[in-house]
């Protein structure tokens, strides 16, 4: 097995960055344990995303990179729900108005409900009082309403930054090298899956959507697999319900196929897959070598298998382990990567152009319209 310690992670997969739209490779993920120039002054606004106590955990943790001033959450019943949570315990609650006026205030991370069609209102009025935005995933139903807020941004010179975490994952940069340097040569399929078993209530949250299972967690797959590829050529969709007894009607069974001229990429999300999380997986193959990550996360040592047509910098010519140390959180990497962005020490590896195309294939994916005005 070859090992990466944290040092040579550090210096070969981390500032290898992440692959964009343009082509451009930047030095994204951060260390935790660097000595930053300042600190974010940043809130939240929203509790009912997944992620949203996680995110919370998160900034306070860093706080060598943020200092968190305050949360707010229209909904009472979810600041009822939410107030006493661990994450949130010692935050002062207060509302957006609030929020947004505390002075020195530089970013906020946007934790709206995927399913409320406020989420892009709320992220247009903190671009519009100069703030910087982590977006969490997947942006809104509209592709109207996030492009106009995007461009925006892109007017005022903010960053916003959407919530897929897998592009920090130091295995998934691993693999952005590889496709970079040529190590894989011409690749000519990529295959992922992002799968698991749902409960009744979470199947009825995510009948709202159009592609079901597809629209809240093929988004992080669509996130990868543009980086690495750019816009398709065409997407088809196959939705299928499997589950009819439970007296949910929604899509809990997708495939998403990518068209590129050489290349052919499979996205298959799934609510009922035993221990899906285990496969979760980004497989990428070319003409001169394979990078398989399977699992994509964990909370202990990342690995992935690496088969090379020849040997490649310290990679020896077959199928190899590639290992790297535990991440210090989830969302560390990424949280870390924005406070960089805002103090300028880094130009954002996935700028508003990226953002754009993956939230317009999703959309497209999911069977959503890209044209109207809402």
């Amino acid at each position: 097995m070859h090992t990466l310690d944290r040092r040579h992670l550090l210096t070969n997969v981390a500032a290898a960055g992440a692959a964009i739209v343009a082509g451009r490779w930047g030095a994204a993920t951060a260390t935790a344990d660097e000595h930053p120039k300042q600190r974010i002054k940043i809130g939240q606004i929203g509790t009912a995303h997944e992620h949203a106590s996680g995110k919370m955990e998160t900034f306070r943790k860093l706080s060598d990179h943020y200092e968190v001033v305050g949360i707010a959450e229209p909904d009472p019943e979810l600041r009822k729900r939410h107030e006493n949570h661990p994450a949130y315990r010692g935050v002062p609650w207060m509302t957006e108005e609030q929020l947004l006026k505390v002075e020195g205030l530089q970013a906020v991370a946007v934790e709206v409900s995927s399913g409320d069609d406020r989420i892009m209102d709320v992220t247009g009025r903190c671009i519009a009082a100069g703030m910087h935005v982590h977006l969490d995933k997947p942006g809104g139903k509209s592709f109207a309403a996030f492009k106009r807020v995007l461009d925006e941004a892109g007017r005022r010179k903010l960053a916003v930054q959407l919530g897929y975490m897998y592009r920090n994952n130091p295995a998934v940069q691993f693999c952005q090298r590889a496709v970079r340097e040529g190590w894989l040569g011409q690749i000519f399929e990529i295959d992922c899956v992002m799968s698991v078993t749902h409960g009744l209530s979470y199947r009825k949250y995510l009948a709202q959507f159009r592609g079901g299972s597809m629209f809240i967690f093929a988004c992080h797959l669509i996130d990868l697999v543009v980086s690495l590829m750019g816009k398709p050529g065409r997407i088809v969709s196959y939705p299928r319900q499997t589950r009819t007894d439970v007296g949910v009607d929604m899509c809990d069974n997708g495939l998403i196929v990518f068209e590129y001229p050489k290349t052919t990429v499979t996205i298959r999300t799934a609510s009922l897959e035993v221990e899906g999380n285990q496969r979760r997986q980004l497989v990428v193959c070319g003409d001169q070598g394979t990078v398989d990550i399977r699992p994509l996360e964990r909370s202990g040592p990342l690995t992935l298998r690496l088969a090379l047509s020849e040997a490649r910098d310290t990679y020896k010519k077959g199928y190899q382990e590639v290992s790297f140390p535990p991440p210090p959180g989830r969302y560390d990497f990424q949280l870390i990567e924005l406070a960089r962005i805002i103090r300028g020490e880094i130009e954002n590896p996935y700028p508003l152009e990226h953002e754009l195309l993956v939230q317009q294939c999703l959309l497209e994916a999911c069977g959503y319209p890209l044209t109207g005005t809402h």
